[in-house]
């Protein structure tokens, strides 16, 4: 049995998912009777796009001192985005009154930004993470998918591997917020690359696809795959509005509404294929169903919005409080009948 843990996009809605990861690590540390128990130590495999690779990475990302070891704990990497969301969503006041006149550019600072993850991540490099992973991002002169895998920068060496500093910067070049992250792989071949919510803000179906691929006797109905989302967004555009709207002013409007349906095209479809193979409870989402008074945007990360993100992300853990338990028994008694604690060790010797 594979389980899989995606997390989606959503800018400073990350706090979400962060929160529920930080209350599932902490049931497993209690019901395995392990202090030491970390989030990395009961997945196969991880997806994530945007905020949710951000998440993915730091929930992966090898200690220095114990190289098998998380460096970070789930809430530590919750602690991005509490200590750091309003420094990275900070426009100057150049940018803001570009913003207002509907002119083109990033709206914030992206060194601010790269300066961050070069504190969390350094030179660790996506081969070093401790289990696999896929992270989405956007090529736009090859106009195609990139896909980040952690097997394909050990199979491929440094034609296929990145530093993880890069790899978030990339995964979360939302349009508009940050500009193209121009990253280079450790061989120095460049890639332009945009946010991978622009096709896959759920990247759980990205997850699925890989999983059954790597395994080619692993079928739909060996997989167990908990997907954590950043809120359904409801808000409602007026027609008029949007109709008498310059176009760059309706463009924030367009990501969101682009990326809330793709969120939503990939749960359902996932939970068509769980059902037609009769395996409906082998496929768990978790979101708010509502954003109600939060401010929706991605980079809505004001003290006072973050104090509401973090207030309905407490709502959410204490909403799902026995499933997360269900949870949290399950792969602790799935990691005691594993018979190998590196699944994709077999990946390593591929070429």
């Amino acid at each position: 049995m594979k389980k899989i843990l995606s997390i989606d996009g959503g800018g400073i809605r990350g706090i979400i998912p962060g929160m529920l990861l930080v209350a599932l690590e902490d049931k497993l540390k209690q019901e395995s009777k392990n202090p030491d128990a970390a989030i990395v130590d009961y997945f196969d495999f991880f997806a994530g796009t945007s905020t949710g690779g951000i998440l993915t990475c730091l929930l992966l990302c090898p200690s220095e001192d114990h190289p098998t070891r998380p460096k970070f704990s789930a809430r530590a990497a919750l602690d991005l985005y509490l200590e750091h969301g309003n420094e990275i969503f900070k426009m100057s006041l150049l940018k803001r009154i570009r913003a207002k006149l509907g002119l083109a550019g990033e709206r914030y600072n992206s060194q601010v930004f790269e300066g961050i993850l070069k504190k969390y991540f350094g030179h660790t490099k996506l081969s070093q993470l401790i289990k696999p992973c896929i992270i989405s991002a956007y090529n736009i002169e090859l106009r195609k998918t990139h896909f980040f895998r952690q097997q394909t920068a050990i199979t491929r060496g440094e034609s296929r591997d990145f530093y993880l500093k890069d790899v978030c910067r990339a995964t979360s070049a939302a349009p508009t917020y940050f500009s193209v992250a121009e990253i280079y792989s450790l061989a120095n071949v460049r890639y332009p690359l945009l946010d991978g919510g622009v096709f896959a803000t759920n990247p759980a179906l990205s997850g699925l696809i890989e999983v059954t691929k790597a395994y080619n006797q692993t079928k739909i109905n060996d997989i167990h795959l908990f997907s954590l989302g950043t809120g359904r967004s409801r808000r409602s555009y007026d027609y008029d509005h949007f109709k008498k709207s310059s176009a760059m002013a309706i463009v924030p409007a367009l990501i969101d509404i682009m990326m809330s349906g793709v969120a939503e095209t990939s749960d359902f479809f996932l939970e068509q294929l769980f059902h037609s193979v009769g395996k409906e409870k082998n496929y768990i989402r978790i979101e708010p169903d509502s954003l109600e008074s939060i401010k929706e945007g991605l980079d809505a990360a004001n003290p006072s919005n973050i104090k509401k993100l973090v207030a309905l992300g407490d709502r959410t853990v204490s909403e799902n409080d026995l499933l997360l338990t269900q949870i949290a028994c399950f792969l602790i008694e799935e990691e005691k009948r594993s018979t190998s604690k590196m699944p994709w060790d077999f990946l390593k010797h591929r070429n």
